[in-house]
């Protein structure tokens, strides 16, 4: 079955229905779901390039990384978390 972008109503409604912590829960399911097939995944070659991008640019030039304390750093400025 392929999804054609036309959700029923009645899902929807369901579905917007549901807190936000049950909406998170479902997007989790959706996605482990998502994770146990990847050879279905169909990618355009837009997003296959995009997936290439930081690898090859990691092939020419193996010093440009993201350290993990530089990452946490940049992002919990964004979530207000710890620094």
């Amino acid at each position: 079955m392929r999804y054609d972008g036309a959700m029923s109503e009645v899902a929807r409604k369901d579905i917007l229905n549901l807190s936000v912590a049950e909406r998170i829960e479902l997007i989790g399911d959706l996605s482990d779901s998502t994770a146990e097939t990847p050879e279905t995944i169909e990618l355009t070659e837009a997003q296959k390039a995009e997936f290439d991008r930081p690898v090859d640019a990691h092939r020419k030039d193996p010093t440009t990384r993201n350290r993990w304390p530089d990452v946490r750093q940049r992002t919990a400025k964004f979530k207000g978390g710890p620094k």
